[in-house]
């Protein structure tokens, strides 16, 4: 699908017991926006601004994955942009994202730098690239815009297993860029920067909280979903290319039979 001038671009917000108004005005949002808000009850609202219309849902259910494919749900742009709470966006992010798809007219998705605190990085792209399938484990959900006609198309969604919430700790979000790519999404990263993350107020991730054998055995879940036959091989490279931060309290060896029993306990 190409997109007509002026392209539509609306943020996909998940968030957790907050004051959505106040969120809005501190995440600096521009444009049109969802947001869906886990906390204690139900409820709607929304509001007008000079540039944007923000709609916000309340729900009691818990998941960032479930709240991503709410938001989705209730998206009407040409472009939808997944974000998350503690991400305050830059200053004229949209005509970062429009110009992203007027260089690549053939893009389903463009992922999008995100400053981060050294030890919380994963990815930056200092070149424009193509995500394949052997580069798309590194980007968080709030680097991921896409067209909406594509993902509706593609009939793609967040998976409601992994992630903040979830039974396992994290990983929807490279999930769902493999969803993309078996569903033949055509995605590009660009070293555009659209935002920065700033800490929560409630200190800290909702779904991290240390390297424990939990975190092990849910990413060995996680990779067997992601890579298959071939999980504990990438299992066993994730820990060697990180063993001085991961394996600091806890021998490597150790975690890779964690990590082993995740990947064992889906087979079965």
């Amino acid at each position: 699908m190409v997109l007509q001038s002026p392209v539509k671009v609306q943020v996909l917000v998940s968030s957790v017991n907050k004051d959505t108004k106040a969120l809005a005005e501190k995440m600096k949002i521009e444009t049109n926006a969802v947001i869906v808000n886990q906390c204690d009850g139900y409820g709607y609202r929304e509001w007008h601004t000079k540039s944007c219309r923000i709609q916000s849902f309340d729900m009691a259910e818990r998941g960032v994955g479930l709240s991503r494919n709410t938001a989705l749900l209730h998206a009407g742009a040409d472009i939808c942009l997944f974000s998350d709470e503690d991400i305050v966006l830059e200053k004229g992010y949209r005509d970062i994202i429009r110009s992203a798809y007027e260089r690549y007219p053939d893009a389903d998705m463009i992922l999008f730098n995100v400053r981060v605190s050294p030890e919380r990085r994963t990815y930056w792209n200092e070149q424009d690239k193509r995500i394949r399938w052997y580069n798309y484990g590194r980007y968080p959900a709030y680097s991921v815009s896409g067209k909406l006609e594509a993902f509706r198309r593609a009939n793609v969604h967040f998976s409601l297993l992994f992630g903040g919430g979830a039974k396992y700790s994290n990983g929807e979000d490279s999930l769902f860029l493999k969803d993309c790519l078996k569903a033949g999404l055509r995605i590009y990263a660009v070293s555009g920067c659209i935002g920065e993350e700033v800490p929560r107020e409630s200190g800290g991730s909702t779904w991290f909280h240390g390297f424990t054998e939990k975190f092990f055995t849910d990413r060995g879940v996680l990779y067997h979903y992601l890579y298959g036959g071939l999980a504990r091989v990438f299992a066993f490279r994730f820990l060697f290319r990180n063993r001085k931060e991961m394996c600091a309290k806890m021998p490597l060896q150790k975690a890779y039979r964690l990590m082993a029993e995740g990947i064992r306990s889906q087979k079965n």
